[in-house]
């Protein structure tokens, strides 16, 4: 920093004219106050230019999202156990990652309103998170990665956990429509393909298909809490697990994140019990 200054002040001298025992002099700097602060703008230049500048945030949250909103998708409804017949092609009793998806999740997940009740059937209790959702890409196929998603899947290294084990399976989402919003977990692939990685991680629109060129399915559930018709237009975007807000999102599943945390909670606390009872 002396170096500089003292840079700075050598400039000054050298570059500016006689001001001092020289009445001849055509300096516009008459007076030694005058030359004083010439010498002090040439030394914010300088220190401009060798300092670096920073940037105070003027809010908590950055301002940019790490994750894009998909404005205005199509968005059709579709739930496990799913029979195949009219725009639905195929199946939902097993999913892209889960061959036994209908008994792993504890039965058909009816979206027939009289048959459910708080976001979930009234015949039985979800062992996966009722709150569920399918976007048209699948990473593993035949047991392998596909060859671009490490390359098109912004958290595909951090989520790495083996070969073939999907790092797409159990991610959290945001759906709004109107001024509500919605979070539920991708839990199968499409609606109609499995290889647009373009639209779900890029900027492409859904390509054309049957269902008006939708391009979000979601369960029941995220139906009846955003009160969506059965082929209705909304928006999305990946979310991470720590902005997942509180709601009926959290309550259930074996998958769900909050609650594998709570029961790993509990279990801390009761092992902690026996220990003291043991004393």
């Amino acid at each position: 920093m002396r170096r500089v200054l003292a840079a700075c002040l050598s400039l000054a001298i050298a570059g500016a004219p006689k001001v001092f025992g020289d009445e001849q002099s055509t300096s516009p700097y008459a007076t030694a106050a005058d030359f004083a602060k010439y010498a002090m703008k040439l030394r914010e230049q300088a220190m401009l230019k060798v300092e670096p500048q920073v940037l105070i945030p003027t809010s908590s949250r950055p301002a940019v999202q790490r994750y894009p909103w998909k404005m205005n998708i199509v968005t059709t409804v579709f739930w496990v156990g799913e029979e195949a017949g009219g725009n639905n092609p195929v199946p939902n009793y097993k999913s892209c990652w889960d061959l036994n998806w209908t008994a792993n999740y504890g039965g058909t997940d009816s979206p027939d309103p009289s048959a459910r009740r708080n976001y979930i059937p009234v015949a039985f209790v979800p062992r996966q998170n009722p709150f569920y959702c399918a976007l048209p890409y699948n990473d593993v196929t035949h047991g392998q990665f596909k060859p671009e998603a490490p390359l098109v899947i912004p958290w595909c290294k951090q989520s790495y956990t083996g070969p073939g084990q999907s790092v797409c399976r159990n991610r959290w989402i945001a759906v709004r429509k109107g001024n509500r919003v919605c979070y539920a977990q991708w839990e199968d692939c499409g609606p109609f393909r499995t290889d647009h990685f373009q639209y779900v991680f890029g900027n492409e629109r859904p390509k054309p298909n049957l269902n008006h060129g939708a391009g979000l399915d979601v369960s029941p559930a995220v139906r009846e809490y955003l009160g969506l018709a059965p082929t209705d237009v909304t928006d999305w975007q990946f979310v991470e697990v720590r902005d997942v807000p509180p709601g009926p999102w959290r309550s259930y599943g074996d998958n769900n994140h909050f609650v594998i945390a709570r029961r790993q909670s509990e279990q801390r606390v009761a092992a902690g019990g026996s220990g003291a009872a043991k004393k």
